[in-house]
Parts: structure tokens; C-alpha cells; sequence
């Protein structure tokens, strides 16, 4: 449909405005060859006002590509927050630091560089601080492992949040090949049966066209 980008247009007009640090992030992207696979604007804004709900004051990110999201959610941080976010690709960091640098969030984004799995297999092991919110927006087929680790890494309470997980209906093919809708798939199957966690999930349309979020809320061990 046709509107779906203009309709993101007048919400960014209307309620968002220009945002001279963020135009400048996915210029620096698109200028470094960075894949256009950011969330828009307005997603961006829905993500920085749910971390804000959630009273977060430390924030884990899988998936950090050019900072885009990551200075959404920084931004969200009150004075002392934290932010922790994972990236497998050097390049990609490299201009991701660059724009966090710019946006005035280094001192409180600290941004890590590898395979994700085995990032969070580490935080894990030192027994670093549960997070309040998570999101999660790296490679599919490792969705259920990530948000298995989102757990590990939470507690009761804390939010976490799934990127693409509609992927234009793929979703519905239980026949299909496609690893991503494969994984996305074996998502869905783990969160519903999953007894810690209480999850919907939501259709989106826009200038990302059509897909979607998971949303989910670790429980306490003892709640029905």
C-alpha cells in the first residue's frame, strides 16, 4: 500500500520532528555501505518510550548495526543508566561507536564486538546485572537462543522486545526454507509455551513495510 510510508512521514512531522544527530546516524550509515535494515523513526521513538515505561535503567541491545536504535534507547536512559550492545560485525561497530560518539552517549553505551551467543555466554558466566529491557534485532535463526538469554539476563519484570517477526506474512509458511522464517517461527513456538514470560505480538506497517514486534514480560517464578 502505497500510503504506508507517508503515514510515517506525517507521524515523524506531527510528533517526532527533525533530529539532526539521528539524520546524521544513518547518513554515516548508508555512506559506510551499512544495510538500510534500521527501524524508522517512529519505531525508534516507540522503543525509546517503552524503555522509558519500563523504568529502565539498564538496557541490553543484540544487534546494534549503525547505533541507530542504540541512540533511541540511550536516550531513554535517566543519569547513571547503562546500555549494553552487541555487534558480530567490526565495520558495522566501527561506524556505530562513531555515531553513539556523536550523539553524546559513549559514556553510556558500552558497545561489544563478536558473535552475540558467546557475548552473552560471557555476561552470563561473570554474573553481570540483570537488564530492564532487552531488544532484540540480530539474526533470526538464533532468536529463541537470544531470548533464552534475555531471561538469563533479566528478571522479574523486565521487558523484552523481538524485531521482524511478521516478515510480510512469511510467518504463516510453515513449507517455507527461508532460515529467518524458519527461525522466527520456532520463536513464536517457544515464547507461547515459554512459562516465564507473557507475550504478545503486533503487526506494523510503514516505511519498513509490513512485519512486525514481539512483546514479551518475564514473570516472577511463581505467578500463574
Amino acid at each position: 500500500m502505497s500510503d504506508w510510508a507517508g503515514v510515517d512521514d506525517y507521524i515523524g512531522a506531527k510528533l517526532l520532528g527533525h533530529d539532526q544527530l539521528l539524520a546524521a546516524a544513518l547518513a554515516a550509515n548508508a555512506e559506510a555501505g551499512l544495510p538500510p535494515i534500521d527501524v524508522s523513526a517512529a519505531q525508534g521513538k516507540m522503543l525509546h518510550l517503552f524503555a522509558r515505561m519500563a523504568g529502565a535503567r539498564r538496557i541490553l541491545e543484540i544487534g546494534t548495526l549503525g547505533g541507530y536504535s542504540t541512540i533511541w534507547l540511550g536516550r531513554a536512559l535517566p543519569e547513571g543508566g547503562r546500555l549494553v550492545t552487541l555487534e558480530l560485525d567490526p565495520h558495522h561497530a566501527a561506524v556505530a561507536r562513531a555515531n553513539i560518539a556523536r550523539a553524546g552517549l559513549a559514556d553510556r553505551v558500552d558497545l561489544r564486538v563478536g558473535p552475540a551467543l558467546d557475548t552473552l555466554a560471557a555476561m552470563q558466566a561473570a554474573g553481570e546485572a540483570p537488564f530492564d529491557f532487552v531488544f532484540i534485532d540480530a539474526d533470526k535463526d538464533n532468536g529463541v537462543r537470544y531470548v533464552q538469554a534475555a531471561i538469563a539476563l533479566g528478571r522479574p519484570g523486565t521487558v523484552i522486545v523481538v524485531d521482524n517477526v511478521v516478515r510480510e506474512g512469511g510467518v504463516l509458511d510453515p513449507a517455507s526454507d527461508d532460515p529467518r522464517i524458519i527461525g522466527t517461527r520456532a520463536l513464536f513456538d517457544y515464547v507461547g509455551a515459554a512459562p516465564e514470560l507473557d507475550a504478545t505480538a503486533v503487526q506494523t506497517v510503514g516505511a519498513k513495510k509490513w512485519d512486525g514486534f514481539l512483546i514479551a514480560i518475564v514473570e516472577a517464578p511463581d505467578a500463574e
